[in-house]
């Protein structure tokens, strides 16, 4: 009996030892609801995959917040080794010499195979230098798409089959849609600033601002206030006025999604990763996707849309042995297998060319009507210097200024013209800021 409780308790103290000496890696993240359970899911299938290393999710708030807890904590010396940081906070990141260690860096020093090649160029693009290093490790990418109600597009003498392919035709779709009384207006949006400004301008081949919408470098100034884009907003605001359009609130629009869930709102522009979401809550009608509408008197539309979505980005300051694990991790999460899932499950764009194959193999976009159109959107042409993305230190408070004066408008402070104007003016003394501490 001695001998099996001494082999039992060596047995125990082995199991205990092995549990300490792995190597614990944070990483602070900004999903939440559906996606932040997946997430978590995805962790836990590293963890169990290997007994070195153990990541440990944290989830923070919105992607601001996120990002502002992550300046805090390094300088407060107590950053993590990882940080899920959204599309346009990556000029800030790029700016923070000495506080990031570049993805391709680590995967050099760690040994860990990578090949930039094998993700999708209009997802590495908007992360790399101009040498084309990858920055930091591609996750979530996103792009805006058409969610519709086919049962009140039908109600309303609507082809549930055909989303609007025009504005002219979200009017006229809209109007058909209240006249009829099958819903209450006609369409929603979230992301006020991503979808109806910086993929508006993209998908028109319209830039937004100098410097190759600030890939080029901190001398970039914002020129959004453009023919096009004064046009969409003082429409926006004549849509608004006549109850065609309701507006879903500032920075990502959460008000908008009850709308459509609710069937106030036959149509919402959102994400493709709001899929997951939109699918749980859209239980008590049939859904249709399309791509975003665009002007057809716009030469060159539509163009293709940009990403959203977030990378992880790597700190400097934390042990070796970290580092190690982190470049074993995202080994991980770029396998086809990961990615193909997370892609299928929340409508993120699968990021390497062999996630989109094994969706291809299995089935996938055959069985799910709709899901390939975030993808076909945003592939739709070859990027252009106005298409490709935008790249802006400082952008997190631009977004900011973008809501305030499309606010502004709304109520009639002031015209579509003035509002852009101002964006351009505000958001332009932020930039010239930027540049100056980071000359």
């Amino acid at each position: 009996m001695t001998r099996l409780l001494t082999a039992s308790a060596a047995t125990l103290i082995a199991s205990l030892t092995a549990a300490n000496a792995q190597t614990e890696i944070q990483w602070w993240h900004a999903m939440g609801g559906e996606l932040g359970t997946k997430l978590e899911e995805i962790v836990k299938g590293f963890n169990d995959s290997q007994d070195e290393y153990k990541v440990v999710p944290s989830y923070k708030g919105t992607y601001p917040e996120t990002m502002t807890a992550a300046i805090a904590a390094f300088r407060a010396k107590e950053q993590p080794a990882i940080v899920q940081v959204f599309e346009v906070g990556t000029g800030t990141m790029m700016a923070a010499q000495g506080a990031i260690v570049p993805v391709y860096q680590l995967m050099e020093e760690q040994g860990v195979e990578f090949d930039p090649a094998a993700f999708l160029p209009a997802v590495v693009g908007y992360y790399t230098d101009t040498d084309g290093n990858m920055l930091s490790m591609p996750f979530n990418s996103s792009t805006p798409i058409l969610y519709y109600n086919k049962d009140v597009f039908e109600k309303a003498g609507l082809d549930p089959e055909t989303p609007p392919k025009t504005w002219g035709e979200v009017e006229e779709f809209s109007n058909k849609i209240m006249e009829s009384g099958a819903a209450e207006c006609g369409f929603t949006t979230g992301w006020v600033s991503w979808i109806q400004t910086e993929n508006l301008s993209a998908f028109h081949n319209q830039p937004i601002g100098t410097e190759q919408n600030g890939f080029g470098g901190t001398a970039a100034r914002l020129t959004l206030n453009g023919d096009v884009q004064v046009k969409h907003w003082a429409n926006l605001k004549k849509w608004a006025d006549e109850g065609l359009f309701k507006y879903g609130g500032p920075v990502g629009g959460d008000d908008a999604p009850p709308m459509f869930y609710s069937q106030e709102c036959a149509m919402i522009m959102n994400s493709s990763a709001s899929l997951a979401g939109v699918v749980a809550n859209a239980k008590d009608f049939e859904l249709g996707f399309g791509m975003l509408p665009y002007y057809d008197d716009v030469e060159g539309a539509p163009q293709n849309s940009i990403i959203g979505g977030a990378t992880l980005w790597v700190l400097t300051g934390r042990p070796d042995e970290e580092y190690a694990g982190t470049a074993k991790f995202f080994e991980y999460l770029a396998s086809p297998e990961v990615q193909a899932d997370w892609h299928q499950f929340s409508g993120y764009l699968p990021i390497t060319q062999a996630a989109y194959d094994l969706g291809k193999e299995q089935g996938y976009y055959e069985e799910n009507p709709g899901s390939e159109v975030g993808l076909q959107q945003i592939t739709l042409n070859e990027p252009t210097e106005n298409s490709k993305g935008l790249r802006f230190g400082n952008y997190v408070q631009i977004r900011g200024i973008i809501d305030e004066e499309f606010e502004q408008m709304l109520s009639g402070s002031k015209d579509a013209q003035g509002a852009l104007d101002s964006v351009v003016e505000r958001g332009n003394a932020l930039l010239e800021e930027f540049e100056k501490q980071n000359q």
